[in-house]
């Protein structure tokens, strides 16, 4: 079986948390600009895409590479391609709330999400900030520590939901609470890390949106499926046209999302 060098991730995961303490610090001195969709940049994204870019292909220059700020790096026979958000939650970050994450997701030849190094420099478990690894074939750690699911989740009571997903759902059916952050990496990610939390509605976005959110819940045997209940894929045009997916997903616990699509349908 391929795997990645342990060392070598090591220095990655190190690499990745002082990017997020470097986008915490530039914070308070970002600019906001926008890009031809309307969506915000700022120089922080830039400046960690290219910091991380730099760091995959030197340590693991037989993968590919994708990032939300860069170009493609595509290789075919590839056994792992890496994808990067250098900020998600670029909106939020640039207004100076603490809900963003830097997110590195890793998917295998088969397309199947295995990897992830999230930090989240301003967003913590009982503490300021909160990191979560997976490497490959690896065991779930969050802040150092391996994490095994030990809550209920399929009964769902509180999901995390995109900002504009509301107006898309139903809620005649559902007496719960919504939480949203501004960022899809920790609305997929709360449904694993906080114990209240049950499920998520996210809307149509980016692969390195979702991706290394994607990894961590299947690990603890959760999943990511459109509202219609067709399965999700990673397409050629969501990898590598930089396209967003096509509808919105539920994820959580199968029984969690098949209860999901019973009291938060979307608005027919």
């Amino acid at each position: 079986m391929y795997t990645l060098d342990k060392s070598a991730l090591d220095e990655l995961s190190k690499e990745i948390i002082e990017a997020g303490i470097f986008a915490k610090r530039m914070q308070n001195e970002i600019h906001r600009s926008y890009k031809s969709d309307g969506s915000v940049l700022t120089e922080t994204d830039l400046a960690i895409s290219k910091r991380i870019e730099e760091d995959v292909a030197r340590l693991f220059p037989d993968c590919g590479f994708i990032s939300e700020e860069a170009e493609i790096v595509k290789k075919e026979d590839a056994k792992y391609t890496f994808i990067l958000d250098p900020i998600d939650g670029t909106d939020v970050y640039s207004q100076g709330l603490p809900s963003f994450a830097i997110s590195l997701g890793i998917i295998d030849s088969n397309r199947e999400p295995v990897g992830a190094m999230i930090y989240l420099p301003r967003f913590g478990r009982g503490r300021e900030d909160m990191f979560v690894r997976l490497d490959p074939n690896g065991e779930l750690l969050v802040d150092g520590k391996v994490f095994t699911l030990q809550d209920n989740k399929d009964d769902v009571k509180q999901v995390t939901m995109g900002s504009g997903g509301q107006v898309k759902m139903d809620f005649s059916h559902f007496e719960g609470k919504v939480r949203t952050f501004g960022s899809s990496i920790i609305h997929l990610l709360s449904v694993v890390v906080f114990s209240a939390i049950q499920g998520c509605v996210n809307q149509p976005c980016f692969v390195w949106d979702i991706v290394s959110a994607h990894a961590v819940l299947k690990k603890v045997g959760m999943d990511i499926v459109y509202v219609d209940g067709e399965k999700f894929v990673y397409t050629d045009s969501f990898l590598y046209e930089k396209k967003k997916f096509k509808k919105d997903i539920y994820a959580g616990t199968p029984k969690a999302i098949e209860c999901m699509r019973k009291i938060l349908p979307v608005r027919v």
